[in-house]
């Protein structure tokens, strides 16, 4: 799922392509895509507004528009959105058009159509957005962004004491922090040296502030490189390079980039969860909490399979005892190309989602794609 460094990316794209223009309206190709009105009423209801600014809260896009009102969008896992000529032909993947009043469309592409789209007023005392529905903020769950300035390590490490969950799942936590997914959570765990299923209560100062400067600095360079195009993310002007840059996210049994012992990868709270068990010590009280997750860990380190598994001349990292060294390099070859094909084929599914949009978004391209 795209997290803060994509969506912001595309933020920062639409706003030299959409700012200023009027919406004349909108049709709706796939109904649960819309949270707030039923198809047949957005397109009135989005008809004459101009578009006033192009942002982002976490994970979700935000379109500021005249009214005043905003347009929210959640982009979830396979969300895209392009700005073409309405003369172009549609994809069958196109949930949303929102037509414009130069005779261009802002599209909204969504293979697996878990993404989400609300229009909301603002309150004209306090300027927030609002679901009239939920008769809530749209954005009150929703915790601090880490790159704010406002956000320093003195709030963080408030918020961070007042918890005493594992780490990673803390992380993933939008009422916690804003826009952090399972990518830069493992990315910022293992640049900190902390164990993804650390409890938060055992952190020490220089831990906390170690893990603050990680997350941010990660981010940071992520929203640089137009973030990681891994799967289906590719924003309007085209993919991002900062997957050519994890040390860690999606590289189970390679070898640390710091120590040379193999990544290991456990499944927490349902997500793929990437680390060393050397550079990221976990203590004994919180090993023996996190047994059930660790005995799932792959690869498994020095331990046979029994009768049914693989040779010992087939299993990678420590756990290969006796392996020759021709075995070895077979081996991290089959994870090398296991790798590339699954890159090789979120590349394809980018570049026809491009084509699909009448290339609008070719000129980038060549950003950096998988």
């Amino acid at each position: 799922m795209p997290e803060l460094p994509e969506v912001e990316t595309v933020a920062r794209d639409l706003r030299g392509l959409v700012i200023d223009a009027t919406i004349v309206g909108a049709t709706c190709l796939w109904p649960p895509t819309l949270r707030t009105h039923h198809p047949d009423a957005i397109g009135a209801a989005l008809a004459g507004r101009r578009i006033l600014g192009v942002g982002r809260r976490g994970k979700q896009l935000v379109i500021e528009l005249s009214g005043p009102a905003i347009l929210t969008i959640h982009l979830k896992m396979t969300g895209q959105l392009f700005v073409v000529p309405a003369a172009l032909p549609l994809d069958p993947h196109v949930r949303l058009v929102v037509s414009f009043d130069d005779g261009r469309e802002l599209r909204f592409r969504d293979i697996r159509k878990f993404g989400r789209i609300g229009l909301y007023g603002l309150d004209p005392a306090t300027g927030e957005a609002v679901d009239a529905a939920a008769g809530t903020a749209v954005f009150a769950g929703t915790g601090p962004e880490p790159l704010d300035d406002a956000f320093t390590v003195g709030a963080w490490r408030r918020r961070l004491r007042a918890r005493r969950g594992r780490l990673k799942p803390l992380l993933l936590d939008q009422s916690f922090l804003a826009g952090v997914g399972n990518i830069y959570a493992d990315e910022a765990l293992w640049a900190a040296r902390l164990h993804p299923l650390r409890s938060a209560a055992t952190l020490r100062p220089a831990d906390e502030r170690r893990l603050y400067l990680e997350v941010r600095r990660i981010l940071a360079e992520a929203i640089a490189r137009r973030g990681s195009s891994i799967d289906d993310y590719t924003a309007p002007e085209g993919d991002g390079s900062m997957q050519e840059r994890l040390l860690v996210y999606q590289r189970a049994g390679e070898p640390c980039r710091r120590c040379s012992r193999p990544v290991r990868r456990i499944v927490v709270g349902g997500r793929a969860t990437h680390f060393c068990s050397w550079c990221q010590r976990l203590s004994p009280a919180d090993r023996k909490a996190g047994a059930g997750i660790l005995r799932g860990m792959t690869p498994r380190p020095g331990r046979a399979l029994g009768r049914t598994g693989r040779r010992w001349s087939e299993l990678d990292g420590e756990a290969a005892l006796g392996r020759t060294a021709a075995e070895a390099a077979a081996a991290t070859e089959r994870v090398r190309a296991r790798a590339e094909r699954t890159r090789r084929a979120a590349a394809t599914r980018r570049a026809a989602a491009r084509a699909g949009a009448g290339g609008a978004a070719a000129g980038g391209a060549g950003a950096g794609g998988a």
